[in-house]
């Protein structure tokens, strides 16, 4: 039985958001981060990072699951983001979220915002 592909992961699963905030790019997942829709995320970091946006606020209010894969989506946009002298800040987790970054760590290589708001006011926070 075919569990999904990934044009159903897109339409139904997750959908991303992206849009430019001065020198920084907002991206908002929707859905269920996993390893079936990880690469509609990772796209669009890539994206942005390929515009010269290295400083990326993941607002994660909309994001109802997060597995392994989309943990090391988001772990490796951190490492390009850093490269080119930026960033990932985390705006938003839902607490079922927040604690597999607990769990795994992840939380304590990350800067961790409230709000996008906050994400963004922190612009020389980087690192």
């Amino acid at each position: 039985m075919d569990r999904g592909t990934v044009g159903s992961a897109q339409s139904g699963r997750l959908m991303v958001e992206v849009r430019e905030e001065g020198s920084s790019a907002v991206v908002t997942p929707a859905g269920e981060l996993d390893h079936h829709t990880a690469d509609l995320l990772r796209e669009p970091l890539d994206e942005c990072l390929a515009k010269g946006l290295s400083r990326l606020v993941v607002d994660c209010s909309r994001l109802e699951f997060c597995d392994s894969t989309g943990l090391n989506v988001l772990l490796g946009a951190r490492l390009k983001a850093e490269a080119a002298g930026g960033g990932v800040h985390l705006a938003g987790m839902l607490p079922v979220v927040a604690r597999v970054f607990e769990i795994t760590g992840a939380d304590a290589v990350f800067t961790v915002h409230d709000t996008v708001e906050a994400a963004l006011a922190d612009g020389d926070g980087d690192g």
